[in-house]
């Protein structure tokens, strides 16, 4: 199954960016990665009928302590994610790809999942904190495993 990841965030906000850390990694160990930053919208034009999806970004939560590495996979990723996720522009980043779905067929059949690391602080910087970087290998494996039946 091929697969692109979406990397978003922004690394000038420090924990923001930890999505955008994560894809690099994976990107150099030869995953197919897309880095949209706060764009989701960059999916439009980049998007080559991939039939896997998986986003991982920085998230915001009050359950969840920083740096824990949450996993969602179809429907609940825009279910449990409405208000969480935000871009820095006026549509979340979940709203945008439910947009982009709706324009595009193959988009919609795509499978769908996000690995979310909860960002302790979201501010101006570019060091991520401790928790949050702490638990950048965690989410590599786990975007790794998911990707095992992948064909690149």
């Amino acid at each position: 199954m091929r697969t692109l990841i979406l990397a978003l965030g922004n690394e000038l906000m420090k924990d923001d960016g930890v999505g955008l850390k994560v894809g690099r990694i994976l990107a150099e160990k030869g995953y197919n990665v897309l880095e949209v930053g706060t764009d989701i919208f960059m999916l439009s034009s980049h998007y080559n009928g991939e039939e896997r999806l998986i986003i991982v970004d920085a998230i915001l939560s009050e359950k969840f302590k920083p740096g824990e590495v949450i996993h969602l996979e179809g429907e609940d990723v825009f279910e449990k994610l409405k208000a969480e996720i935000r871009s820095a522009h006026f549509m979340g980043a979940i709203d945008g790809l439910k947009l982009l779905m709706k324009l595009d067929e193959r988009l919609a059949r795509a499978e769908v999942h996000f690995v979310g690391i909860v960002a302790k602080e979201i501010d101006l910087g570019t060091e991520l904190s401790g928790e949050v970087l702490g638990a950048v290998p965690r989410a590599v494996a786990l975007i790794e495993e998911l990707c095992k039946n992948r064909k690149n």
